[in-house]
């Protein structure tokens, strides 16, 4: 288990790119899921800061500016199967252009946890 990448919600992702790559990340990976572009950036170990652009989607509080922690696990099937978990926000499947099968749950405080494996090439 790792925690992989946090999410966050922004107006412009490659805007964020850019700033923090003044910071020393560098631009990892991206992928788009319908109208959201998403992008990467990652920490000298690897660790990630994921940026979700969606199209005419303006994020301005707090509430929606944070989206969720992701956690890689080896199962994610039997990890959704064996947690206690506070709800269900999207239940296993694969994410091809992710390569990788995920689920994301709700925390005891209602936190979005994405568990992810990747999938078998």
């Amino acid at each position: 288990m790792a925690i992989l990448h946090t999410c966050l919600n922004v107006s412009d992702a490659e805007r964020s790119v850019e700033w923090y790559e003044q910071l020393g990340f560098e631009h990892s990976r991206g992928f788009e899921s319908g109208d959201t572009t998403n992008l990467y950036v990652a920490d000298e170990d690897g660790t990630e800061l994921q940026f979700s652009e969606s199209e005419g989607v303006e994020p301005d509080t707090e509430g929606d500016l944070w989206d969720h922690l992701t956690v890689g696990i080896e199962d994610v099937d039997a990890a959704f199967e064996d947690i206690d978990h506070h709800g269900v926000v999207q239940e296993p499947g694969d994410q091809p252009a992710a390569s990788a099968r995920t689920a994301f749950v709700k925390d005891p405080d209602g936190h979005v946890v994405e568990l992810i494996e990747p999938l078998e090439d």
